[in-house]
């Protein structure tokens, strides 16, 4: 059993199931049975991450000390409506039309 499983167990398919419609993925069963293994491996990663002593280890937010370039904000002309509509998958008017994400019993 690698340590992965012996930390969470397995997960099941409902959970992966779940995780992908919480993430907007269409998985196959496949892809289901097949993400149930990784996912479960990763969590068992982050459980051994978890056991490292990081006492006095400051936080990073990037490994290079570069800083962004901060030009002068100026406003420039933007993509024309029809432009940005022929790039959209969908338009309604001059709308671009998206899929709906709220109500939908999508959330956690």
């Amino acid at each position: 059993m690698s340590d992965a499983e012996q930390s969470h167990g397995e997960l099941s398919e409902a959970e992966v199931r779940k995780v992908a419609k919480l993430s907007r993925l269409e998985l196959t069963d496949a892809e289901i049975a097949q993400s149930a293994g990784r996912l479960t491996a990763v969590l068992g990663y982050v459980d051994r991450l978890r056991e490292l002593d990081v006492d006095g280890v400051e936080p990073l937010a990037h490994p290079i000390e570069d800083s962004n370039r901060l030009d002068e904000d100026v406003p420039v002309k933007g993509l024309p409506t029809s432009a940005l509509k022929n790039m959209a998958p969908a338009t309604e008017g001059d709308f671009v039309r998206v899929p709906k994400v709220i109500d939908d019993g999508g959330g956690a």
